[in-house]
């Protein structure tokens, strides 16, 4: 069976994924996967560093995170925009451990071959979003609709 999403060079960010077919609106494309760990733990280490701009860090729930630096997969790469064509979806575990929850990646619409998957990452801090770190997380997305930053407002 053919591939239906391929990683690879982007414009709007390092690698992404596109489209290698034509993909349905509803269609689950990929499920993000990844290392489970606490949020104490990548609290503790460089991974989750607010500072870089960069992550492969997937909340998962209130207990755990999914770590795409260790056993990640091509999902790490898809990349933020503000006018998605995609969404991460949740999918909890019907038992008592947190870390059997999923998340995939949804198609919103359908996709035409050769297009960059993406997905709204939501991010929101812990500390003041201010303008030093709109810049370390600025989006490149390129839509009309780019707020300038992948970070979302603080819910008051």
């Amino acid at each position: 069976m053919a591939r239906k999403i391929v990683a690879r060079r982007s414009q709007i960010h390092g690698n992404g994924v596109f489209a290698a077919a034509t993909l349905k609106k509803g269609e689950r494309l990929i499920e993000y996967k990844g290392k489970r760990r606490t949020h104490e733990e990548v609290d503790g280490d460089d991974t989750g560093d607010v500072e870089s701009g960069h992550t492969f860090l997937f909340t998962l729930n209130d207990e755990y995170v999914i770590d795409a630096n260790h056993g990640g997969n091509t999902a790490r790469w898809i990349n933020h925009s503000c006018d998605p064509n995609c969404e991460a979806v949740l999918e909890e575990d019907d038992g008592d451990d947190r870390r059997k929850d999923r998340v995939f990646i949804e198609a919103m619409r359908a996709i035409k071959p050769g297009e960059e998957l993406t997905y709204d990452y939501g991010i929101t801090l812990d500390e003041a979003h201010t303008a030093r770190l709109k810049k370390i997380w600025a989006c490149h997305c390129g839509s009309p609709k780019c707020t300038g930053t992948m970070l979302k407002p603080k819910k008051k």
